[in-house]
């Protein structure tokens, strides 16, 4: 089982190359096209960005792949608003300042939610590969909640 923490996870958001496009700008990445990028010690997972900048105020898309058996401890992300797809496998979702795994909920493929600004939750690709695909409105970021 794989762990990452959420000083660490806060490369996730910063680490990767934005992909920049200016207004009116059509974007399309097919997927041999699109560039996971591994920010250093996160444990295995990956992002892409596939529109905007996450690090600036406005929209963008990036996907996320989880790597099976990798949680991610308790945490908060700053953004205006956020949503989230499950693209492929099934992530465990909980809400809380704690990791306990009867709050985790399984999210299969397809599952379609949100993340209000700053609320504590976490996640865990418990049976497998997971890669979600996440809309939000930036900056964005990730904050952990020191576990006692």
């Amino acid at each position: 089982m794989r762990m990452f923490s959420g000083s660490l996870v806060l490369v996730l958001a910063t680490a990767v190359t934005a992909y920049a496009q200016g207004a009116g700008e059509s974007v399309v990445k097919l997927p041999d096209q699109i560039d996971w990028k591994a920010p250093p010690l996160i444990g295995g997972a990956s992002t892409a960005i596939l529109y905007g900048d996450p690090a600036k105020a406005t929209v963008y898309v990036t996907r996320t792949k989880f790597p099976a058996g990798l949680k991610a401890m308790p945490h908060t992300h700053p953004d205006e608003w956020r949503t989230v797809v499950v693209l492929s496998g099934t992530i465990y979702f909980g809400l809380g300042e704690t990791w306990d795994d009867s709050k985790l909920k399984p999210f299969p493929t397809g599952t379609f939610y949100s993340e209000p600004k700053d609320t504590p939750h976490f996640v865990w690709a418990k049976d497998g590969e997971v890669i979600v695909q996440i809309t939000g409105m930036g900056p964005t970021g990730t904050k952990l909640i020191p576990q006692k």
